[in-house]
């Protein structure tokens, strides 16, 4: 095996995915502790705190106590690397979590053990099932009340559509929470409660449940316990390697992440039976992770992650190929061959200059506006990679400043954090308005929340009569000429350059394609 072979090898790249409140972030931070890679874990469970979770680094991700923005992570765990993924829980932010989705080699999904499968759980492992992304699964809050185990495995196959295989069982839950037992290991993990935001270091094994030490813990829970298994495990499916990784079956493990409990099964899963990096998809062919030359493509952009300096990282998955410090990439889109030196490695918003990286690893490049959403770079092959979808938003605002005076520093800062791509600006063509479109309105109060703290912009957001945004694509240059000339009040530029029609109404789009079944009005467009 070749040094970039092994290193490939190494590599583990993942997100973690969830309904709101089911304990993703702070499953997150305890990985992360379990993972060495920080010492003490944020208290997301109290907005009083002065600590707050490090994975939530905007301001009003830290009002709010949820996160918004995918943050990227790496740290190293038994000889491997880590590039773990925490995405926005709430589904205003779903764009940006399918966006990761397509840049991850596997997903870690948490359900709220007291509430189950829910809304976003549904909707994201849809998404991992276009392209059959293995997902491990982690029912969380044993130190609370929840559902019958065995109902919730039911509803994970039942409603998800995917084989449950638990490697690991719960003895009892809230104030009787015992501990688990593993299955394939024999042997009881014991519980002890551990809230205090360190490592756990406290973990007891019982070997063997057909044993004295065994009984003596359970106590008069010891039969009705060993009666339950023997029904878990005839009803139940065995974990199989193969499906796990075809996305047929996901394993699940039982814990809880506030009390520092069950995590470590979950990482050495993640690292053990998870994929490596994966072979991806180009419009032009398909690019093996080990092969010798570069490529990436962009996934996220975010702004002002360090706000004293405006700037803007662009986030590359590497498909193949080794980054060097100093090494020269094209951006296919448009062309230009740029040197990169100053390539950044990521602990949430903390970040490093790196010398190299492998497929696998998540990099940031310095974006001064050239680089969008979608981009593909390589060392000169003409690739597009695929599956980096922007979707048409569905609720709009017209943007009115309170100070006239800025609307060059409002044109700017509208520009830059639409670029991120969880909201869309268009500039009227037949007027001056701005116009702001999101999925939901979460979207549009970050967007205003931020203009405010990052650019000390502040504006009136008015309801506008739009129905939905659409991207003209036409290649006869007269229709073109044609249509704009006929309904330029509804024609607008967006964030990226492209010609949008503003429909007022679902009857109105519907008559628009009718009458113009020469252009091509585009709802969500693959970013090539």
């Amino acid at each position: 095996m070749t040094h970039q072979a092994a290193e490939v090898a190494k590599r583990r790249t993942f997100a973690i995915i969830s309904h709101p409140d089911a304990g993703k972030t702070t499953l997150t931070e305890k990985l992360l502790l379990t993972g060495k890679a920080i010492a003490v874990a944020g208290a997301v469970k109290s907005r009083k705190s002065d600590r707050y979770a490090i994975s939530d680094w905007m301001a009003i991700e830290k009002q709010r106590g949820i996160s918004i923005t995918t943050s990227v992570m790496q740290f190293p765990y038994r000889d491997h690397i880590v590039n773990l993924l925490d995405t926005p829980g709430h589904e205003d932010f779903s764009e940006d979590t399918y966006r990761t989705l397509a840049a991850v080699d596997s997903a870690l999904m948490v359900l709220d053990g007291g509430k189950g499968v829910e809304l976003c759980s549904i909707a994201l492992t849809d998404v991992c099932r276009m392209r059959d992304t293995p997902i491990v699964s982690f029912i969380n809050k044993l130190d609370r009340n929840i559902r019958d185990p065995i109902e919730l495995l039911d509803e994970i196959e039942a409603i998800l559509k995917i084989k449950a295989a638990p490697i690991t069982w719960p003895i009892g839950c809230y104030r009787d929470f015992k501990g688990v037992y593993h299955l394939a290991d024999d042997n009881i993990i014991v519980y002890t409660a551990n809230h205090d935001h360190h490592k756990n270091t406290k973990t007891e094994l019982i070997e063997k449940l057909d044993s004295d030490r065994a009984r003596a813990y359970l106590a008069e829970e010891y039969d009705n316990f060993v009666e339950q298994l023997k029904l878990v495990q005839g009803a139940c499916h065995e974990f199989n390697q193969q499906e796990f990784l075809n996305g047929q079956l996901t394993p699940v493990f039982f814990g809880t992440a506030l009390g520092n409990f069950g995590i470590d099964h979950v990482l050495n899963a993640l690292v053990d039976w998870a994929p490596g990096p994966l072979a991806r998809f180009a419009n032009e062919r398909t690019v093996d992770p080990v092969e010798g030359k570069f490529t990436g493509v962009v996934f996220k952009i975010q702004a002002n992650m360090n706000p004293k300096h405006r700037d803007r990282i662009a986030f590359i998955r590497i498909c193949s190929g080794r980054y060097r410090k100093g090494m020269k990439m094209r951006n296919v889109r448009t062309g230009k061959y740029v040197r990169i030196s100053d390539a950044l490695t990521f602990f949430s918003s903390e970040r490093e200059q790196l010398e190299e990286a492998y497929a696998g690893d998540i990099i940031g490049l310095h974006n001064h506006g050239t680089i969008q959403i979608g981009d593909t770079f390589t060392e000169g092959e003409k690739l597009g990679f695929t599956g980096i979808l922007s979707f048409a938003p569905e609720l709009f605002r017209l943007v009115r400043l309170r100070d006239p005076l800025k609307s060059k520093q409002l044109r700017q800062c509208l520009l830059q954090l639409t670029e991120e791509g969880a909201t869309q600006v268009f500039f009227s063509e037949g007027s001056n308005n701005i116009i702001l479109g999101a999925v939901g309105m979460l979207q549009l109060d970050v967007i205003a929340s931020r203009m405010k703290e990052e650019y000390k912009v502040e504006c009136f957001y008015e309801p506008i009569t739009v129905y939905s945004a659409r991207r003209i694509d036409c290649r006869d240059k007269k229709k073109l000429e044609e249509l704009s000339s006929k309904v330029i009040e509804n024609l607008a530029i967006d964030g990226s350059g492209h010609l949008t029609y503003l429909a007022p109404t679902r009857v109105n789009l519907a008559q628009m394609e009718k009458l113009w079944p020469d252009v091509k009005f585009l709802a969500a467009l693959e970013r090539y």
